[in-house]
């Protein structure tokens, strides 16, 4: 019965105090991982909506005017959350080339998806900047001397593949029409493409000498600054002020801010690998969220291609991860 149950339990943990407190310990860090990994789900969701919150933000208050203030609010909430960085202990070689990529990167994303003529066009632009994990996993490869197999090939081919898929509207791969397409605006499209390999230069960079170091509070500061900058000294245009731009506005600047902070958390206390694969997919789930908060119809060929670049940069990424096992076993056999 129970009490017999309970009686020899404590018994055992007379005899044997030590394994219970190190089980007791070992159900405690698992569940701190998994909250931390929990948090690092949260995070992608947040960024999977990014594309729609921003362009409901510059609906409302212009793309640069909007895009100053949600970086101006958000570094506001990352000051409460994750505070100021000490940027003396920054590496030199990290803290100047890290923040330059970091500022052009979310100038880059921001205003391609303000720019954009219609909401469509901004979902598609939005898939354009998702092809940095498979840029990133290439920069590694080359760069950061990661090791991966013949797969990574396929893998970019396929994410390069579906976004011709995207951009050649309901006919699917149409040079003709992908060529149209971004020549109807080829400013925005060649500000996603660009953030897409600005983000991958940096993320090699980070990875290879940050040496842990967290500075996106000040990033984002520098942001807002260079925004306000662009806005005053152009031609200001007027912002429309409503309740719902007002609320695009703190939902946008909390998908950004507190996105980064829940992926730290994540990174540095959840299961990392799971955590890249949930990252991997977040341009279906961004065109899924990006096309309810629009109310824009997509055709099937979009999800399609969508279902491509996800594809692909998984590919990319189990193509280093399996090159990286076969390496230690052939290690753990000599």
């Amino acid at each position: 019965d129970r009490y017999t149950a309970a009686h020899g339990r404590l018994a055992t943990h007379r005899r044997q105090p030590g394994r219970f407190v190190n089980e007791s310990r070992q159900g405690m860090d698992s569940k701190r991982r998994n909250r931390a990994t929990l948090v690092g789900v949260v995070a992608v969701v947040l960024w999977s909506a990014i594309v729609g919150l921003i362009r409901g933000v510059s609906e409302s208050f212009g793309p640069t005017g909007g895009a100053a203030m949600m970086y101006t609010v958000a570094s506001v909430f990352l000051l409460l959350s994750v505070g100021f960085p000490d940027l003396k202990t920054f590496p030199k070689r990290y803290l100047y080339p890290g923040t330059l990529l970091f500022v052009v990167y979310e100038l880059c994303l921001s205003l391609s998806i303000g720019y954009a003529n219609t909401a469509r066009q901004a979902i598609e632009v939005g898939m354009v900047n998702y092809l940095w994990p498979t840029f990133t996993m290439l920069a590694a490869i080359v760069f950061n001397r990661q090791r991966a197999s013949f797969w990574v090939v396929p893998g970019f081919l396929l994410s390069m593949l579906g976004i011709c898929w995207v951009l050649g509207g309901d006919q699917g791969f149409d040079v003709a029409r992908m060529a149209g397409n971004v020549l109807d605006n080829p400013l925005s499209y060649a500000l996603a493409f660009a953030g897409a390999v600005i983000w991958a230069a940096y993320c090699t960079l980070t990875a290879r000498y940050a040496d842990g170091k967290n500075g996106v509070t000040f990033f984002f500061m520098l942001v807002a600054i260079a925004l306000w900058a662009k806005y005053w000294l152009g031609e200001p245009a007027p912002m429309r002020v409503s309740m719902s731009g007002v609320i695009y506005l703190l939902l946008a600047a909390g998908a950004m801010g507190f996105g980064y902070a829940a992926w730290n958390v994540g990174i540095l206390g959840g299961n990392v690998t799971l955590l890249a694969g949930a990252s991997y997919v977040i341009p279906v789930f961004s065109a899924v969220l990006s096309a309810a908060l629009l109310r824009t119809a997509l055709p099937y060929t979009f999800w399609q291609g969508a279902v491509m670049v996800c594809g692909g940069s998984l590919l990319c990424w189990l193509a280093t991860r399996n090159r990286g096992r076969a390496v230690r076993r052939s290690g753990a056999g000599d």
